[in-house]
């Protein structure tokens, strides 16, 4: 597989790269990221290997992201061809409620400003960055479809959400004869599998495509991070959250340790680099469309762009798959093929899938336990 493997996303015509270019990056004003000409070069790789999907983000770098993306594609005569996606949801103006949040007031006044920033008069594909607990979800459907009538958007999808928001407002819109959503943006990694137990069932029922962001947990699985102690050091993201006490700064348990180690050692026979095995096993999992990748180097781009050119052999995945797999909770135990028998007193059943008939149901993907996927699953 490589960039020029086009897939739609989700159940859309839009079609994009396995590999998603992400921006939050391109600038420097949160601490970390890159400068302008080494965004532009990292920009200009993707593109000339065949990627056509670019990630940002109103928010990204105050705003910065989008400017250099809309600067990039205008210069390099791109509009076309790029698959531009961006989002809105957080606050703008310290103060002011409205200017912030998931509400009709402020998805336009987010919208004017990332088209201006970004030099163009329509969106590929508008993200709600987070649930804002606040908006009905009959307003969201309703503004978003709006804008895909009016041009302004070509699709929309959401970011961040519950998986009930997600099922509701799709419901909506097809029972409303409105434009629906056709992607989710969600974090998956091997650290962080937590999306299978919903919101890989509820795209793979509604036609969802799924764009996994941090899929090598904010750099902890490339290996940057050591530990020492009960603490753990390094250079990157996370040691800036802490610098800044960023309510993102994530906190690394003994199981995120425990993968890193057993990722390192199928990277070590597999002759890879620890982070193109922890992007290969995100980017072929069931349902996942797109991964967003980002990088601050031209190097540290290359690596990640090759990660979809190899398969993980079944014994390691099998290594990856149970050292990072989730604690069976409820109710998510009664999903699991053994009681599922005793609801069907024992008999053999057939589950239908898109794709294929399962010969039953413990083959079948289930919320903790997910099937492996084959290209016309995704």
């Amino acid at each position: 597989m490589n960039l020029s493997d086009y897939v739609t996303l989700g159940r859309s015509g839009l079609r994009v790269s396995p590999l998603c270019l992400g921006t939050m990056t391109f600038g420097t004003e949160w601490g970390f990221g890159a400068e302008e000409n080494i965004s532009k070069q990292i920009f200009d790789r993707y593109l000339e290997l065949g990627g056509n999907f670019i990630d940002t983000a109103d928010g990204y770098t105050a705003g910065h992201s989008e400017e250099l993306v809309g600067k990039f594609v205008a210069e390099g005569k791109l509009r076309d061809r790029a698959v531009i996606a961006t989002k809105f949801t957080f606050g703008a103006e310290p103060g002011n409620p409205n200017a912030g949040g998931n509400g009709r007031k402020n998805v336009y006044r987010a919208l004017e400003g990332s088209l201006r920033r970004l030099r163009t008069d329509y969106i590929d594909l508008y993200y709600l960055h987070a649930w804002d607990r606040v908006t009905p979800v009959e307003e969201v459907v309703a503004t978003l479809s709006d804008l895909v009538r009016a041009g302004k958007i070509r699709y929309y999808a959401f970011s961040d959400t519950p998986a009930w928001y997600v099922a509701r407002a799709q419901t909506l819109a097809e029972k409303e004869g409105k434009a629906g959503l056709i992607a989710l943006q969600l974090e998956y990694a091997l650290t962080e599998r937590n999306i299978e137990r919903e919101h890989v069932p509820v795209a793979q029922e509604l036609g969802l495509g799924i764009c996994p962001w941090s899929p090598l947990a904010g750099g902890f699985l490339t290996g940057k991070y050591r530990r020492e102690g009960s603490d753990w050091q390094g250079e990157g993201r996370f040691d800036e959250f802490r610098k800044s006490g960023s309510p993102l700064l994530r906190t690394f348990t003994e199981t995120d340790w425990q993968i890193l180690d057993v990722a390192t050692n199928v990277a070590k026979k597999l002759g890879k680099s620890v982070a193109q095995v922890a992007l290969n096993w995100v980017a072929t999992q069931p349902g996942m469309t797109s991964t967003i990748i980002g990088a601050t180097k031209l190097a540290q781009l290359e690596d990640n762009l090759a990660s979809i050119e190899f398969t993980i052999p079944p014994e390691l995945r099998k290594t990856l798959d149970e050292a990072s797999a989730l604690e069976p909770v409820h109710p998510y135990v009664f999903f699991e093929p053994m009681l599922q028998s005793w609801i069907a007193g024992g008999a053999a059943l057939r589950k239908w899938h898109p794709a294929k008939i399962y010969p039953d149901l413990a083959a079948a993907p289930s919320s903790t336990g997910l099937a492996r996927a084959t290209s016309a699953d995704k």
